[in-house]
């Protein structure tokens, strides 16, 4: 590596939360973590030198705003290699603009933990430098001393570049997959061009996640378009919702069997007032959505409706499966009656994009639609009980639908959301993810067009205690999916994703998932996009 500006030297900044109870909370994790890389690194014959320092006050020393880190930049020699070091998650926005100018080698790098999400931040950093158009590296370890880590940083600070096996990567355009797949996908996706669609937006651009921002143009050329909603919006119509409407949907919750952990203590519990806020959300959201002819929707929440109301999470699971509290009009008419009205968690309009054509697609192939987004958390090999493969821990806040869940709504329940995060509270939609054949994927801007990674994968059923320890290690508020995938490594797949979130929908069964993997593969190919399958995808009709 070219380092004239400083004899081995890198440079270290660390983008953190934006909330000051995130970034008090996590910090010990954060110095830990830079602890153990500044040790590696020097064993290569190099130093480390933190590009902003410890504040007192704040008691942290994260990057924790978007002027901080234009001025933290304005600092440094753009020439001098970089690393973006995360345990935490970060609002990419505080960096990036630094990042698009830096002239010499930046490399992003987390944490292999659960416990600290550092992957899910520096994921979503990564896919906002690839829709940036920001060269980079990056890479993760447990303790950055495996020997996966030494051989990948000594690339990095010898060439300024790492290279990662994306052998499990095969293009679209490049492959054929059976002509009644392929017709069956372009004529769906030829259909949903021709008719257009409407993807509410309230409000974009959710803690800093550029890469969730799909440009107009891009979104256009594929036949949807964006009705530009606020958050005020939503709050000023829950406020019209009468209050035994509410408590008709929390009454049809319960009568399903979904489980509400409620409290008394408001700051730290779940209370039956804060449930009660999120089916006025749920009704508001419905209704705006019919207004505005919308065909999915989204709900940023971070930051805005935190500091006014109760979390949205409840209300985006809810909204994304088919058999829900029925919502009416202020003119009688029952709202996307018997249909999902697909949600997607954080304005993620590339899960957006996804799941609208998930949803659809799969109803039009004879398979539940319920889709969701969610974090692709952390992962570990797991042996026993037929098992034996790299189990990943998919996990979300919000969007999951009980569809999903083990026993539906009776395995459903509501835990309040985590007060550091959410500090007006609300309750989660939690369960854990039923086994099951899956259709994974991703949406994402590259070069100025929208690609899709895809590929097939399995949602498996571990032992009680492991799925416990999972949770506890994670979010134990949020519903999980513990899930392999089909000829995709634990390396492979995080060089490659461009994201911190992964889109899952089940199929009935393995031949049926590879199948609907194709032809999802050329309905989106038809749209425009550029299609990657991903792993073992079967190409060929199978019995």
């Amino acid at each position: 590596m070219s380092n004239t500006s400083s004899n081995k030297q890198v440079l270290l900044v660390a983008s953190g939360d934006l909330r000051l109870s995130a970034n008090q909370n996590c910090w010990a994790a954060q110095h830990e973590m830079e602890s153990q890389l500044t040790a590696a690194i020097e064993k290569q014959g190099w130093t480390v030198k933190r590009a902003h320092a410890y504040d007192e006050v704040k008691q942290h020393g994260f990057i924790d705003s978007q002027k901080m880190g234009i001025d933290v930049f304005r600092g440094i020699d753009p020439n001098q290699p970089i690393i973006v070091a995360e345990s935490v998650w970060q609002y990419t926005h505080h960096v990036l603009a630094g990042l698009t100018t830096h002239k010499g080698p930046i490399l992003t790098l987390a944490n292999w933990s659960g416990t600290w999400p550092g992957l899910v931040g520096m994921l979503n950093l990564n896919g906002s430098l690839t829709k940036a158009g920001v060269s980079y590296s990056t890479l993760w370890s447990e303790d950055f001393t495996d020997d996966f880590f030494n051989a990948k940083i000594k690339e990095w600070l010898q060439t300024g570049k790492i290279k990662h096996d994306q052998s499990h990567v095969k293009s679209y355009d490049l492959v054929n997959i059976p002509l009644e797949d392929e017709a069956i996908g372009k004529a769906f996706g030829h259909k949903l061009k021709s008719n257009k669609a409407i993807m509410g937006v309230f409000d974009e651009g959710c803690m800093g996640m550029f890469n969730a921002i799909v440009p107009d143009d891009l979104l256009h050329a594929t036949g949807i378009f964006k009705e530009r909603l606020s958050q005020s919006t939503l709050y000023a119509a829950m406020l019209q919702v009468a209050d035994d409407e509410a408590r008709e949907v929390l009454q049809w919750l319960q009568q399903k069997g979904m489980q509400f952990n409620w409290g008394t203590d408001a700051a730290t519990e779940l209370t039956e007032a804060q449930t009660l806020e999120q089916c006025k959300m749920y009704i508001a959201a419905l209704r705006l959505a019919d207004e505005f002819g919308c065909d999915t929707i989204g709900i940023q929440y971070q930051q805005g409706l935190k500091d006014l109301t109760a979390a949205s999470d409840l209300v985006e699971g809810l909204l994304n499966n088919q058999d829900r509290p029925p919502v009416k009009s202020n003119d009688g008419r029952e709202l996307y009656a018997g249909d999902a009205l697909p949600h997607f968690n954080e304005v993620d309009e590339c899960a957006g994009l996804d799941a609208l054509v998930t949803y659809h697609l799969w109803k039009e192939l004879g398979m539940p639609g319920e889709t969701t987004l969610h974090d692709l958390r952390w992962g570990k090999h797991f042996k026993g009980d037929g098992i034996d493969d790299f189990v990943w821990v998919f996990l979300i806040s919000g969007a999951a639908p009980p569809a999903h869940f083990i026993g539906g709504y009776k395995g459903a329940s509501s835990d309040r959301q985590p007060a550091m995060y959410f500090r007006l509270g609300g309750g989660s939609l939690k369960g854990i993810s039923k086994p099951g054949y899956l259709v994974w994927s991703r949406v994402y801007v590259m070069n100025n067009e929208l690609h899709c990674d895809l590929g097939v994968g399995e949602s498996v059923l571990l032992p009680d205690a492991e799925t416990q320890r999972r949770w506890d290690m994670t979010t134990p508020q949020w519903p999980i999916m513990n899930a392999t995938l089909k000829g995709v490594s634990r390396d492979q797949l995080m060089a490659r994703h461009k994201a911190n979130h992964i889109q899952v929908v089940y199929a009935t069964d393995e031949n049926k998932a590879h199948q609907a993997c194709r032809i999802k593969a050329a309905a989106l190919s038809e749209m425009g996009l550029k299609v990657h399958f991903c792993g073992d995808v079967n190409l060929k009709v199978t019995n």
